[in-house]
């Protein structure tokens, strides 16, 4: 135990290194992708036919794609069309398009759930369809999601993970490199496992403490 503490303390940078990276990579793609996703689903219900065929084809093919593979795809693809992306950026952009398609049909079947006599009762007092979307629809929608997009968000976190091996120097690349210098394989591993817990955790009380706020009293 003494000699785990002390390579611990000696790899703390790299640890917070990749740490931080993960947490970042996190954020962003639970963020990006749910304003993303959002935009998704209201196009999946209200759109025009045209529009809602491409929509249904992208959500089709993220969510019957393993995420190693759009990351793999989203690192090289871009690089053939002339567009040079890092391999945090092409990471990133999987992550987001994952994280978007999955949302997408969460609030599409959100959306749909809803009686269609309370967009008929919002007409009748002649509110605007933006107007039903913003204080009638969605509202009640982000109640019965939040759930879900909980999950979708722990789902991404452990998503990360996958961008290793594009070279992106996240907590399981850094972990890697230090188990290879001082073979304390089991020790580290079990480590960064809790840090990715303690993520997840940290997820979950706060998706939690946003269906509180949101919830019907």
């Amino acid at each position: 135990m003494e000699t785990f503490f002390s390579e611990l303390w000696i790899a703390r940078d790299a640890l917070m290194e990749g740490f931080v990276r993960t947490i970042e990579a996190s954020v962003v793609s639970i963020l990006i992708g749910t304003a993303l996703g959002l935009l998704i689903g209201i196009v999946l219900v209200y759109g025009p036919l045209v529009v809602r065929l491409l929509c249904r084809a992208y959500v089709d093919v993220m969510r019957g794609t393993p995420v190693l593979v759009l990351i793999l795809a989203s690192f090289y693809i871009p690089s053939v069309v002339g567009l040079h992306l890092s391999a945090f950026q092409a990471g990133l952009l999987a992550l987001i398009l994952f994280c978007g398609a999955h949302i997408g049909e969460i609030v599409r079947g959100a959306l749909q759930s809803i009686p269609p006599g309370q967009t008929e009762a919002a007409r009748s007092i002649g509110l605007t369809f933006p107007q039903i979307l913003t204080y009638v629809l969605l509202p009640q929608a982000l109640r019965s999601i939040l759930p879900t997009w909980i999950n979708t968000g722990a789902e991404l976190v452990k998503a990360s993970t996958l961008l290793s091996v594009i070279g992106v120097g996240e907590l399981l690349l850094k972990t890697q490199e230090i188990v290879g210098r001082n073979f304390m394989t089991l020790d580290f591993y079990l480590f960064a496992g809790l840090l990715y817990l303690l993520v997840n955790l940290g997820i979950e009380q706060a998706g939690k403490a946003l269906e509180r706020r949101v919830a019907v009293r």
